[in-house]
């Protein structure tokens, strides 16, 4: 049971609520994907299709056998309107709309926070340790609040994004565990508090990016006394990850057992081509390819089923894909026109037609666990 020494623990010392866990979906796994760009993509005219016409994401995601979108949210992010408090209270209301759970993902910073670097919010720049832990847990807590209050609670959160280096503190540098573990675990008390008195009690995830950072930093976190928590979040992406997928299984299947806690892949993505539909340039190149997997829809397709299983065949409860509806439209980011995940996506260039990589939803991994 994932988390279950720290959580007894607490619970004797009646820091938690003995209130239930959500229930994991039916058939164990977490298969889904983060759908943070959707309400953007649509202001910019974007028109999602299966078999010709036009469909909801959500819908059209949950109808393919999804079962949880992950959402981030920024602190104030006054270069976009997108993924502050509001939009991402939409972006709840719509899955919930459509049948399925929600990942809340606290970047705690103005911008993205990311396996290179973790920038305070603006606000709480110039606190000192104690003064941002206070800010960090009365703005979690205030968050999970007012979402509950609409009865739009998510099941998961993040407490941090790709928090390989130390949180709040800029470019990646060498860790200040005192100062790391006083702000993770303001975060988490904030969730657990939450969820004290909310119509759901959260699990809490920890995520780091890439395989290979995990049990260093996993080892750290326990050595600080970062401890409850009940999922790991692994981001794996083959181009800027040294393990093959058989030695990314066997880092979940070891995680698990080491930290008594549920494994989960929360951020992957492949390409189904290597072209390119507008002027900004694609992340995932010619450079993230895996051997067996061409760069075509079918190949993309066969990556997540091969992927999925592996991770369901090393005791892992999912997979959330990262951002299949980024596709190009007459908007653009600060990198250029358009999207540099298109050819990622789940859908074509032509006209947006759902590909066959919403096939990975409804695979039956039954029997490969």
């Amino acid at each position: 049971m994932p988390g279950l020494f720290a959580t007894l623990a607490l619970l004797l010392a009646g820091a938690v609520p003995a209130t239930a866990l959500p229930s994991k979906p039916a058939g164990g796994l977490y298969l889904g994907a983060d759908l943070s760009y959707v309400n953007e993509m649509e202001d910019c005219g974007a028109v999602y299709r299966s078999a010709g016409k036009p469909v909801d994401p959500f819908a059209l995601l949950a109808g393919k056998g999804g079962n949880i979108v992950r959402v981030r949210l920024w602190n104030d992010a006054t270069w976009t309107k997108y993924s502050d408090l509001a939009d991402v209270t939409k972006t709840i209301r719509r899955a919930r709309a459509a049948g399925m759970q929600v990942l809340l993902d606290f970047h705690y910073s103005d911008d993205w926070a990311d396996g290179d670097k973790q920038i305070a919010p603006a606000a709480w720049a110039k606190l000192d340790t104690p003064g941002q832990a206070r800010a960090l847990y009365e703005y979690t807590r205030d968050v999970l609040g007012k979402l509950d209050a609409q009865g739009l609670m998510p099941e998961m959160v993040q407490v941090g994004n790709e928090t390989n280096p130390e949180l709040m503190a800029g470019p990646k540098k060498a860790i200040d565990w005192t100062r790391n573990a006083t702000l993770l675990n303001a975060g988490i008390k904030a969730v657990r508090d939450a969820g004290r008195t909310a119509r759901i009690n959260p699990r809490i995830m920890l995520h780091i990016a890439q395989p290979e950072n995990v049990e260093p930093w996993f080892d750290a976190a326990t050595a600080a006394g970062v401890i409850d928590y009940d999922v790991i979040g692994i981001s794996y992406y083959k181009k800027w990850s040294t393990r093959s997928m058989a030695e990314m299984g066997q880092t979940i299947a070891r995680a698990q057992d080491r930290y008594r806690a549920d494994v989960i892949v929360v951020e992957t993505a492949y390409p189904f081509t290597i072209d390119n539909a507008d002027t900004s340039p694609n992340l995932l190149g010619a450079d993230t390819l895996v051997a067996g997997y061409p760069a075509t829809p079918k190949g993309q397709r066969d990556y997540l089923i091969d992927l999925t299983r592996t991770v369901a065949a090393s005791g892992g409860i999912g997979v959330v894909y990262w951002e299949p509806n980024w596709i190009s439209t007459r908007c653009g980011t600060r990198w250029g026109k358009g999207s540099n995940w298109e050819n990622a996506a789940w859908f074509d260039y032509k006209r947006h037609e759902a590909l066959p990589a919403f096939d990975f939803l409804r695979h039956d991994y039954r029997g490969k666990r």
